[in-house]
């Protein structure tokens, strides 16, 4: 093999490999794609997409879906939208559905939705279809004490303009909540809510619930209404429960004072009769005393023993009589 069939070989081989690196390089078959489709871009742009490391199909793709629909989108837009991290086929279906719905979405609104980190094709989607959201039961009570559960069907539809900022369905579902055991609590009896469970739902819908949420109520429809427990009974038999603990207690204070009390009383009563002992003995002394000072007499004293013997004698009588009278009553009952 001679020197010029090397130096064609390689020159082949150069221009393969720069083919090659030019295809990987540059979308061409992109370019052409979008030229068919009617989109004017130059392949300089391209070439600047992958520089910028923006993944071309990214961005025309959308481009020419956009543009097939007849929206007005730069490359500019969706490039820039790339690169902030958001999601330009979902943007672009938002404003094609948006566009064939008659509903006024700009891209930049569409956009700043998109990276508030909602989905803006459901929000489209749901502003053409709305939406049913289901509430688990809610309990409430009555006046008169009886518990009312309610399942609600709540019908929303998205408000474009309150995406960004809005409150979700938990706070559409929590306010709901409230308006429901509110309005059930202000019902005399459960039967009101039984037989006009209507009412519920038009009490609630004048309360602007979707007030600073992204979403419109258009109805709120109960489901299913539910007889719960005696919430009334249940804490007066409570109170009741705990009035007699507080009473037993009471009284159990009250028995051990009288029980203190009378163990005092009889202490005070052996004290009593200590000191009478205690007088009792003196008496023999002080009458000692007398006879020794020639105060009383022999006779005088002759006639003391004989009085306390006649009063023990009495006594002893007395005593008897007590014995025979409640041996006696005991025989008639």
């Amino acid at each position: 093999m001679d020197a010029s069939t090397v130096s064609i070989l390689i020159i082949a081989a150069l221009i393969i490999i720069a083919i090659v690196v030019l295809f990987t390089f540059v979308p061409v078959m992109l370019w052409v794609s979008a030229l068919s489709s009617g989109v004017r871009i130059s392949i300089f742009t391209l070439i600047g997409m992958r520089l910028r490391r923006v993944v071309p199909r990214r961005v025309i793709d959308p481009l020419i879906k956009a543009t097939k629909a007849g929206l007005d989108i730069h490359t500019n837009q969706l490039e820039s939208h790339y690169l902030a991290g958001g999601n330009v086929d979902r943007v672009v279906n938002a404003l094609i559905a948006a566009h064939r719905a008659n509903i006024e979405l700009t891209f930049e609104r569409a956009a700043a939705i998109d990276l508030a980190g909602r989905n803006v094709l459901e929000a489209v989607q749901m502003s053409v279809n709305p939406k049913v959201i289901e509430t688990p039961y809610i309990a409430g009570v009555a006046i008169n004490g009886i518990e009312v559960k309610v399942k609600a069907r709540i019908t929303v539809r998205a408000n474009i303009d309150r995406l960004v900022g809005g409150a979700g369905e938990e706070t559409v579902l929590a306010r709901v909540g409230e308006g429901v055991v509110s309005t059930i609590g202000a019902s005399h009896t459960h039967k009101d809510v039984l037989k006009n469970p209507d009412t519920i739902s038009k009490t609630v819908l004048e309360k602007g619930l979707d007030a600073g949420t992204a979403f419109e109520i258009l109805s709120i429809d109960i489901a299913d209404v539910d007889v719960g427990k005696n919430i009334g009974a249940f804490l007066q038999t409570e109170q009741a429960e705990a009035d007699k603990n507080i009473a037993q207690a009471k009284a159990e204070e009250r028995r051990a004072m009288a029980v203190a009390s009378e163990q005092e009383m009889r202490a005070r009563v052996e004290e009593m009769r200590a000191k009478v002992v205690e007088a009792e003995s003196e008496v023999p002394l002080a009458m000692a005393a007398a006879l020794k000072g020639g105060k009383l007499g022999v006779m005088d004293y002759m006639n003391y023993n004989n009085i306390k013997a006649d009063t023990e004698m009495r006594h002893s009588f007395g005593n008897n009589s007590d014995v025979s009278d409640n041996s006696s009553g005991d025989e008639y009952k």
